[in-house]
């Protein structure tokens, strides 16, 4: 793992984005605050506890499929947040056990717990970045250290690029990192919607902009899509993470949430 920077010190009584998303996945790596709150924003939206375990059940399947079918062996997560069940390392070094793998945030209290629980297979590689995604140059450069730029690595963005509020910035942002990435390289990418349940989503936008912490926004799907232009969209394109190849138990069960995303291969 990297040498982390001086942490700041944690204070539970102030209700933290990560561990509120850690508390909807069923984690245990938070405190009242933080459960006071996301009972709160569940309660003006209840599927949001659905979006955020379906957005980890779609990173599950596409690093599967990458890994398995696209033989992908380096990945580097931006914005990865608190390490719960299933985390993008574990689930490659399972298939690959050589598989190496960079996560990417900038919050103190991701880097405290990443350093403890992030630790991979010793085949393999897993280490961590401490960037904002904000500063693209200083995740590359960060994460040469570890992946090899020469070789296809995938971008996983889940959940992230809305705290980007501004479309041209937004944009800008994933396309720097993608041009880093050599010929054969995917992104993966979703974030949140408001088309299935506006009402719902919105208010979960209000009362988490509320907060103060990271603003964050809602694209349409169509705007979602925009981060792969450029790209060739894996079938079935940008869908609803629910509805991105699901598992054969799936179908049929399935049912469409304001989470949108697709893979894209970059040619």
């Amino acid at each position: 793992m990297t040498t982390p920077s001086p942490e700041q010190p944690l204070d539970a009584s102030v209700p933290h984005s990560a561990r509120v998303w850690n508390y909807w996945l069923g984690g245990k790596d938070n405190y009242p605050a933080d459960r006071a709150v996301g009972d709160q924003i569940r309660d003006a939206n209840p599927m949001i506890a659905e979006i955020a375990i379906a957005q980890r059940a779609f990173l599950v399947r596409t690093v599967r499929h990458l890994v398995s079918e696209a033989g992908i062996d380096q990945f580097l997560d931006v914005g990865t947040g608190l390490p719960t069940a299933n985390n993008t390392h574990e689930v490659a070094q399972t298939l690959n056990p050589a598989a190496r793998v960079v996560y990417v945030d900038h919050d103190p209290l991701v880097l405290t717990h990443a350093r403890a629980l992030l630790t991979g297979n010793p085949e393999g590689a897993t280490d961590y970045v401490d960037a904002d995604l904000h500063a693209p140059e200083r995740i590359l450069q960060a994460a040469a250290k570890t992946l090899d730029f020469s070789r296809p690595i995938a971008l996983v963005m889940l959940g992230i690029t809305a705290h980007v509020v501004e479309d041209g910035e937004a944009y800008a942002v994933v396309g720097r990192l993608m041009d880093a990435l050599a010929p054969g390289s995917f992104l993966v990418l979703c974030d949140d919607t408001n088309v299935i349940a506006p009402a719902e989503m919105d208010e979960m936008i209000r009362q988490w902009n509320e907060a103060g912490e990271n603003p964050r926004i809602n694209r349409t799907p169509e705007r979602i899509a925009g981060f792969f232009d450029g790209l060739g969209l894996l079938e079935p394109g940008v869908v609803s993470v629910t509805q991105w190849r699901p598992n054969t138990a799936e179908i049929g069960t399935v049912r469409p949430l304001d989470d949108f995303g697709g893979v894209g291969r970059k040619g």
